[in-house]
């Protein structure tokens, strides 16, 4: 598994692919957002459309990401998020805590939109 990462302009898009079981899959996922923190980004896109599986750890990795942007006055919003990791969202009622999108060029849209 790997964790692509793609800068559009002050927004980073990091792409995990496969499954998110908490092994060394979740803790490539974890450096990548730790090392664009430590870069001082602060608009962050996960595309979860190549990602089939999460567990609570992986889960656990989504929130305390949220709250760390938001913490520092940025947010982290979820493109193409596949159908059963959705129902996983919803059931834990993060769907309410997560901003999702379609398509990340929707998600992108939505930072410009919200500066404007």
């Amino acid at each position: 598994m790997g964790v692509k990462t793609v800068m559009h302009g002050p927004v980073a898009v990091i792409t995990p692919e496969g499954t998110l079981w908490g092994g060394d899959e979740t803790s490539k996922l974890k450096e990548t957002i730790d090392d664009l923190i430590t870069k001082g980004n602060t608009q962050l896109v996960i595309d979860l459309g190549s990602v089939n599986h999460l567990n609570s750890t992986a889960l656990g990795l989504l929130v305390s990401t949220h709250s760390g942007y938001a913490k520092r006055g940025g947010a982290v919003k979820l493109a193409r998020v596949e159908k059963r990791i959705n129902n996983i969202l919803i059931i834990t009622k993060l769907a309410m805590v997560f901003e999702a999108h379609n398509t990340v060029d929707d998600a992108l849209k939505s930072f410009a939109a919200a500066k404007g």
